[in-house]
């Protein structure tokens, strides 16, 4: 983590390495405010402007994904080698994954059609889920 910073050009300071770790080993989806109450455990002088100031250099470092997935709060995860997506539910918010290989489809086509290099790592798609869509 240190080394991919500085390689970036970004100082690894030990606030940096506390969000980083703490996004990284929330082991799923975590919001800026969790990570924020995370590090403040160990660090009680960080606010929430370093927090998002920070999750935002790693998203353009693609070390962290940003995603909505409903509720008043936008998500973040550590990108593993595994691109992975969300099918989510307006009705009963259940959340069901959805193959990489669907977007990977997505992502050729509109490269073909638009010369255009998606980077799509991790991605949401809102809707109705089969047992919802049988009870309407």
């Amino acid at each position: 983590m240190v080394e991919a910073l500085k390689e970036s050009g970004h100082r690894p300071t030990p606030q940096r390495l506390m969000i980083l770790s703490a996004v990284r080993h929330a082991g799923g989806h975590v919001t800026a405010s969790e990570v924020l109450r995370k590090v403040k455990r160990s660090y009680s002088f960080i606010d929430m402007s370093t927090v998002y100031r920070t999750l935002e250099m790693l998203k353009r470092m693609c070390l962290v994904s940003e995603t909505h997935m409903g509720g008043d709060q936008h998500s973040y995860e550590w990108i593993d080698q595994v691109s992975h997506h969300h099918l989510i539910c307006e009705q009963c918010d259940r959340v069901v994954e959805l193959d990489d290989r669907f977007v990977g489809a997505l992502s050729s086509e509109i490269h073909e059609t638009y010369g255009f290099d998606a980077h799509i790592h991790h991605l949401a798609l809102f809707g109705s889920c089969r047992e919802c869509l049988q009870t309407s």
